[in-house]
């Protein structure tokens, strides 16, 4: 048998104690001078570029992701804020028989003079103050000003700037969450958030369930360790909570993305595309039964139904809940009475009523809404904790506080991967770099479709992809740089001159 020889490792480094310094982890550096040979299948190549790219994205999108969170958490308590702080808006005490819709609509444009009428909001329960809302100048984009009347007597309660239904307590942390109440410019924070969450999360899967287990350690996907401290362990509950909570993740993500700014337009137009747009009924006099209203457009003479007709026309083709009444804008325009209950099951059916006949126009039922447009209304009320009421908020905090979990024990992993002596560094190693390199070709390929695709139709996703690549190709030639060789410096003999004429050397000499 031959006998092999292996190599003797150099004996440990010494500190000024004397005591043995455990060596240096490798240089983030060195993985980028000298890839792993492409062997061993595409997992082998691939890992380490998920692997830098989740790290990338942990330290620096993390921010965006925490404040995220945060905001979202306190957003989940709003609705129980709102029923206590404005209870003497939104409650009476019933008495008697209520007023007429239109002797209401009529002390609210006594309380907003110059109002222009938006629409009427009719409770669900007999408790429930009747909601008249107004455009009025002055207000910032999407605001309006809204009435709460007593539908028993007819008296105002009290008027608050709202955002669609929203009151102020709900709008401004809306508002926090999705803007910071920076406007326009802060929406770029919560879409660069919802436009990586997903990448991190599916990074992060494929990293945990990908990385090498016994059957007898399968149970370690799920459960957290219980072993010793240290970054093994804080890895062990940052990959096992991430699993659960995965499904969460994502579906926080595809919905934010859906009213972004820049994503959701391109998310809008490709569902417009195939068909999955929002429907809604026409508001044109003359649509349906046959009808065209008086033979033409009514004039001033024309019969005109009230609110309470068009509320009770509507009540007597099914629709139920809490409804909204959008007035005519116009002569040749009709009532649209919608269904507003965004709880399970979802109630969003509408009609439109020609005012002068009283005659339903057209009609669009939520069971006929296409398959995308039903799930992008159960998305954005799910995301809103609206779909199933408390319950609803209750998974929103967990997922929240879940995250804010995940982000912490990722900032401690790169803590706990800090040189502790040898160095000047405070801050821990991030992966090697030239992950890129090792990916085999036939893999990289398809990455580069995938990610170019994903960048126009997500900018913001691309472009901190397009940072992360040119700061990593920055820090590996900085690095390249200081450790480049340097010539040796000179030795003494070298300096001495070779001949025995001074003025060779010399530079006052040479100077004369």
């Amino acid at each position: 048998m031959t006998e092999t020889t292996s190599a003797v490792p150099p004996p440990p480094a010494q500190g000024r104690s004397g005591a043995a310094v455990p060596p240096e982890p490798l240089s983030p550096d060195e993985g980028f001078a000298t890839p792993t040979p492409r062997s061993g299948g595409a997992w082998s190549g691939l890992r380490p570029l998920l692997l830098r790219l989740h790290f990338y994205a942990g330290i620096l999108i993390g921010p965006f992701l925490l404040v995220a969170a945060v905001t979202g958490l306190l957003y989940t308590a709003t609705p129980q804020i709102e029923s206590v702080v404005y209870r003497h808006e939104l409650k009476v005490t019933p008495h008697g028989e209520a007023r007429p819709l239109d002797a209401q609509v009529d002390a609210a444009r006594a309380a907003i003079p110059g109002g222009e009428l938006v629409s009427i909001t009719k409770g669900e329960g007999r408790e429930d103050t009747t909601r008249v809302t107004f455009n009025v100048k002055g207000l910032p984009e999407g605001y309006t000003q809204t009435a709460f009347v007593n539908p028993y007597d007819a008296q105002v309660r009290g008027q608050l700037r709202t955002f669609g239904e929203w009151l102020p307590v709900r709008s401004w942390f809306d508002s926090l969450h999705r803007t910071l109440h920076l406007g326009d410019f802060g929406r770029n924070y919560s879409e660069i958030a919802a436009s990586w969450l997903w990448a991190e999360v599916l990074g992060g899967l494929a990293l945990w369930v990908g990385s090498p287990r016994g059957r007898a350690r399968l149970r370690k996907l799920f459960v957290p360790r219980r072993g010793p401290k240290g970054r093994k362990r804080t890895l062990s509950w940052h990959g096992a909570v991430g699993l659960w909570v995965s499904i969460g993740f994502l579906a926080l993500s595809a919905t934010g993305l859906t009213w972004s700014a820049h994503a959701g337009m391109n998310i809008g137009k490709i569902q417009d595309s195939l068909g999955g747009a929002t429907p809604a009924v026409s508001t044109a006099v003359g649509r349906g039964d046959g009808s065209n209203g008086s033979d033409g457009a009514p004039g001033a003479s024309a019969a005109r139904i009230d609110l309470d007709e068009a509320v009770r026309i509507a009540r007597a083709d099914g629709l139920r809940g809490k409804l909204v009444i959008t007035p005519p804008a116009d002569a040749k325009s009709t009532y649209v009475v919608g269904e507003n209950t965004r709880h399970w099951p979802e109630q969003q059916d509408s009609v439109a009523i020609d005012p002068t006949t009283g005659k339903i126009t057209d009609k669009q039922l939520f069971d006929d809404f296409p398959l995308l447009a039903k799930l992008t209304r159960w998305g954005i009320d799910a995301h809103m904790g609206l779909l199933f009421g408390l319950a609803n908020q209750i998974v929103l905090a967990l997922i929240a506080v879940a995250l804010i979990g995940m982000l912490f024990m990722g900032y401690r992993m790169w803590w706990l991967r800090r040189p502790t002596r040898a160095s000047g560094r405070r801050f821990g190693r991030p992966p090697a770099r030239g992950a890129w390199r090792r990916v085999l070709g036939k893999a990289m390929a398809p990455l580069v479709v995938v990610g170019a695709v994903l960048a126009y139709f997500l900018p913001l996703f691309g472009l901190p992809l397009v940072c992360f690549l040119l700061m990593d190709l920055g820090l590996a030639g900085t690095r390249r740089a200081r450790s480049a060789p340097r010539p040796a410096p000179a030795t003494a003999r070298e300096e001495t001159p070779r001949d025995d004429n001074p003025r060779d050397e010399n530079p006052k000499e040479l100077a004369r």
